[in-house]
């Protein structure tokens, strides 16, 4: 397998989930200001849509988008019990926070993001995340990780998002217990190795 990445965009979810799954993989960065592979390849002609991340599969298949990409690893790895099994409503669970990392988070801060962007509407989008922040830190008061005690695939992701905040002025610390929740991801070795491979964001 082959990860399409860019250093600490939401193809690190991916990049975490292939560490924590001991997948053997190589990895690509992508410039998409060119929307260039490292090797000079075209990125469109890999994934047509233009952004990471993109997993090329053994059988020459691309899979994308972050929710869908994560829950295929963990379904390679079932022994690392990275999602709860297919056809379980602790599945649906978990398809829930995926999906709600992707819309309500992910999505909010690709605004952010946007130089274009005016700075009265960036200010009701973070008006926004300080509600959706509130909704996370309360389900994850008490508990290790989204789905309970045990990592997954959603830990990977909201991680990633969270992680964000550094670079578009979102200050977490109103909310102890999503700053607690990042250290405690960030501790993880696969997490770790993960970051040291990707290098500086940016």
């Amino acid at each position: 397998m082959k990860l399409y990445y860019v250093p600490g965009a939401c193809s690190l979810a991916a990049h975490i989930v292939l560490n924590e799954g001991g997948f053997s993989f190589e990895k690509e960065k992508v410039d998409l200001a060119t929307r260039k592979t490292e090797a000079g390849l075209d990125f469109t002609a890999i994934n047509p849509k233009g952004y990471v991340p993109a997993l090329k599969l053994a059988d020459g298949q691309v899979l994308t988008e972050v929710a869908a990409l994560v829950q295929y690893l963990a379904d390679c790895v079932p022994e690392k019990q990275l999602a709860p099994a297919a056809g379980s409503m602790e599945r649906y669970r978990l398809q829930e926070w995926l999906n709600f990392i992707s819309t309500e988070l992910h999505k909010s801060f690709g605004v952010l993001f946007n130089p274009k962007a005016p700075e009265e509407w960036k200010a009701g989008v973070k008006d926004v995340l300080a509600r959706r922040f509130e909704h996370v830190s309360t389900r994850l008061d008490g508990k290790r990780y989204l789905m309970g005690d045990a990592f997954s695939v959603a830990d990977a992701y909201l991680f990633t998002v969270l992680g964000w905040g550094q670079w578009v002025a979102v200050d977490l610390t109103p909310w102890p217990v999503l700053t607690g929740y990042l250290a405690r991801v960030a501790d993880r070795a696969a997490v770790q190795a993960t970051l040291r491979a990707e290098g500086p964001a940016g």
